[in-house]
């Protein structure tokens, strides 16, 4: 399991390649410096912003953690102001409207729990990621790089 700081580090990584994904099409994006609760991307072209999620424990769980309280104050999928939510689970993207979300996660169980590298309790929601998946608007599979000797 990583520890916080191997996980925000894993989180930047994976902005950047939601980024790189976005840059083709609006040059002007970035990704938003700081504690920035709303969205991580902003799209100005668009003037948009897109929220970014890593959960690889979800090819072995097949569950999404939907966070929506972090210590007793709103986070997550409660303040998003993102357009978008992508997923990346190591073998995709998955964009998904956060209304969307809202409208799934209305038939599981809301739950609380201490996250790993966390000290205070967050509620989330444990979403099988086959209903996000299914209810996406946009899937791309991610190809690894090989080393080659």
């Amino acid at each position: 399991m990583p520890n916080f700081n191997e996980a925000l580090s894993r989180g930047k990584q994976v902005e950047e390649m939601v980024l790189s994904l976005i840059k083709p099409k609006y040059s002007k994006a970035y990704i938003q410096e700081g504690y920035f609760k709303e969205w991580d991307i902003y799209v100005p072209e668009k003037n948009i912003g897109i929220e970014v999620k890593c959960d690889e424990k979800s090819r072995y769980t097949n569950n999404l953690v939907i966070e929506v309280e972090f210590n007793g104050k709103k986070s997550a999928l409660s303040t998003t102001k993102a357009k978008f939510w992508v997923f990346f689970d190591g073998d995709e993207f998955i964009w998904i409207e956060p209304e969307r979300i809202k409208e799934i996660i209305l038939k599981y169980p809301l739950r609380e729990f201490i996250g790993n590298g966390d000290t205070k309790y967050k509620k989330a929601y444990l979403v099988k990621k086959e209903d996000i998946k299914n209810n996406a608007i946009h899937r791309q599979s991610y190809k690894r790089k090989t080393k080659t000797l």
